[in-house]
């Protein structure tokens, strides 16, 4: 489990830098930022739940 734990964590490091360089690229307002943000973090709860509740 601490293994998913920490790839969890890298993966969220690694999608930060890249919506922050991308955000600048396109210029977006922080509501647009927000909204992928939410939505990044929904996928990754769901795909983390789904790996613990398949044990």
């Amino acid at each position: 489990m601490d293994s998913g734990i920490v790839l969890l964590i890298f993966l969220a490091v690694l999608t930060a830098w890249a919506i922050n360089w991308a955000a600048r690229r396109m210029r977006l307002k922080k509501i647009g930022y927000a909204g992928i943000i939410i939505v990044f973090v929904l996928t990754m709860i769901a795909l983390y739940g789904q790996t613990v509740g398949s044990r």
